[in-house]
């Protein structure tokens, strides 16, 4: 039986903690399983109720707001000896069995597996997957709008489509709340990038498996709710979002394309704010500012 190591990164976490871990057992089923978690310096009861919730779990203090991926990599670390790494947010409720489905779909070229994720209160499932930026993806989005030109491969991330929901499907990449990564991908793409605080870490480390031959593929029989989507509402994580998406584009491609690509994403923002959407407002006056890719700012 493989031995999966839990990665759970937390900060300030205490009021979606207790539903985690009471999922967990029942999401792990089946499977031989240990829990490591990274806190960032949380100045709430996270600390506090993991010793009285989870008293076996390995807890790696960071000693500071260090960021998802650096809390990926202290709580990878810290794992010892695993076969498949299952790296969660804390807001994340695994439905029975879970976490077995997604460790069988691993292989045969497939590195990273994800399941298939619901909105709390929804039925409908969240459309996780998402192809590679490009700046047409990019025009599309920002003069039809994402969902509707998800419909057209060509001119949206979005993969929209609810057949690509149904069955085993291969993406660029899909949201990171929840994703098994087998030993052999881990070693061949090493740490997390930690230049990314928050937001497109995830998108960073699909394309570099990606790059190495390990695929990103949705199971649709895994099955979990997500709480988050704070980056929705938030002008400040709007903000961080935006930035870091346009800057891994720009670790990938060229000054040129580049320049197009963050063109067109600032169009999309503006054409948001014009509509009354604040962080849309914010997120284009930061990426308007010069120097505005250069360091990504913590919240």
């Amino acid at each position: 039986m493989s031995t999966v190591a839990v990665i759970v990164v937390t900060w300030n976490s205490a009021a979606v903690l207790p539903g985690f871990l009471a999922a967990l057992p029942d999401g792990m089923a089946g499977l031989d399983w240990r829990l490591v978690v990274a806190d960032n310096d949380s100045c709430d009861d996270t600390v506090e109720l993991l010793e009285v919730l989870a008293p076996h779990a390995t807890v790696v203090r960071t000693g500071r707001n260090a960021g998802y991926a650096a809390g990926v990599n202290a709580a990878l670390d810290a794992a010892g000896s695993y076969e498949i790494a299952l790296i969660c947010n804390p807001d994340i409720r695994m439905r029975q069995g879970c976490a077995k489905r997604l460790v069988d779909s691993l292989g045969d070229g497939v590195g990273i597996a994800v399941p298939l994720l619901y909105e709390e209160g929804k039925d409908i499932p969240h459309r996780s997957l998402r192809r590679e930026s490009t700046v047409l993806r990019a025009l599309g989005e920002a003069v039809i709008g994402n969902t509707r030109a998800g419909r057209f491969p060509a001119l949206s991330e979005l993969v929209t489509d609810p057949a690509a929901y149904r069955s085993p499907t291969r993406a660029d990449w899909a949201t990171g709340a929840l994703m098994a990564v087998s030993a052999d991908c881990l070693n061949a793409c090493g740490p997390w990038d930690e230049s990314f605080f928050l937001y497109s870490e995830e998108t960073e480390y699909c394309l570099r498996a990606r790059d190495r031959g390990y695929a990103t593929q949705l199971e649709p029989s895994a099955e979990a709710v997500h709480l988050g989507g704070d980056s929705r509402v938030s002008p400040r994580l709007w903000t961080l979002l935006t930035l870091n998406r346009v800057r891994l584009y720009a670790r990938r491609h060229g000054p040129v394309a580049t320049a197009a690509f963050r063109t067109a994403v600032l169009l999309r923002e503006t054409s948001r704010a014009a509509l009354g959407r604040p962080a849309s407002r914010a997120a284009a006056a930061a990426l308007a500012r010069p120097g505005a890719l250069r360091a990504t700012p913590g919240p």
